[in-house]
């Protein structure tokens, strides 16, 4: 990929926001959730559990749990969302840092549930809506997804769910419940800063360079696509590209359609449910049969 100096300002941009997303989503976490003992989702969840439970810095937990996961990630994901995620992750665990030593905002459970949700949400919706993420498990959540029939949202539900049932029984069904209540509008929140991205896309590309495209989208994300003949008023003889992505994939095709030398109209919509086969990354495929889902 050539890299121009617009993308470079790009990537630039990318991780200013995500630095920003970074701290709001520490600034949650320390000032509302953590001392009132409410547990976000993921490796954030496990890392508030070990800390309470050792003392040990809840940073160190976050960037040592979260490593596995992006060696995991390292060979199936984009090697551009893998350096922002590491990124955003060691900007949260530094941050986490200043902000333990301040006062906490709220010592009322109501207020930091509701309050530290519609911060983290808006923070994890901005890393997103830029290209990373700031928790290892959605990168787990993404491989499984490619490979099975559940959804990413399916897949990061039933980790947290887990987290939270032992959250119950070592603080008490309250904190299990109040830290299901965070989640809950975390994600709701996410979807509106992510200009109302749901767990799943349709993205219709109409071009003339398909297969070139369709080649990068199955090398990239491991995603088939489905061809269909059109014809444009004044472009003439066109290529109509269908393919279903989950939101984390969007920036990676994204990077894809902006590559030097590549003409595409694109739109992106929301799916509210998929019926039937849907065909995951398989080991090899015929190059006959990449252009079909």
């Amino acid at each position: 990929m050539v890299i121009t100096k617009e993308r470079i300002f790009k990537i630039f941009i990318d991780l200013i926001f995500i630095t920003i997303g970074a701290g709001l989503a520490a600034f949650a976490l320390e000032e509302f959730l953590v001392p009132n003992l409410i547990l976000d989702g993921g490796v954030n969840g496990v890392s508030i559990i070990l800390n309470n439970l050792t003392g040990i810095s809840l940073s160190i937990f976050i960037i040592c749990l979260n490593i596995p996961f992006l060696i995991l990630g390292m060979k199936t994901m984009g090697k551009e969302f893998l350096v922002k995620t590491g990124y955003g992750m060691i900007v949260f665990s530094i941050l986490l840092e200043v902000f333990a030593t301040k006062r906490e905002a709220t010592d009322d459970m109501l207020l930091a549930t509701i309050y530290g949700g519609i911060i983290l949400g808006i923070a994890v919706g901005i890393v997103i809506k830029f290209g990373g993420c700031l928790d290892g498990t959605e990168v787990a959540a993404i491989l499984i997804s490619k490979k099975t029939d559940f959804s990413l949202g399916q897949v990061v539900l039933a980790f947290n769910f887990v987290i939270y049932a032992i959250a119950g029984l070592l603080f008490g069904l309250d904190r299990a419940l109040y830290s299901l209540l965070t989640y809950f509008i975390c994600y709701k929140v996410i979807d509106m800063v992510v200009d109302g991205v749901d767990q799943t896309k349709e993205v219709i590309i109409i071009t003339k360079q398909a297969k070139e495209i369709a080649e990068e989208i199955y090398k990239v994300l491991g995603r088939t696509v489905t061809f269909m003949d059109g014809k444009g008023l004044i472009s003439g003889e066109t290529t109509i590209m269908y393919v279903v992505l989950n939101r984390f994939e969007i920036s990676d095709l994204k990077e894809i359609i902006d590559k030097p030398g590549i003409q595409a109209f694109v739109t992106i919509s929301e799916v509210s449910e998929i019926y039937g086969n849907h065909i995951k990354k398989k080991p090899k495929i015929k190059e006959e049969e990449m252009y079909s889902n």
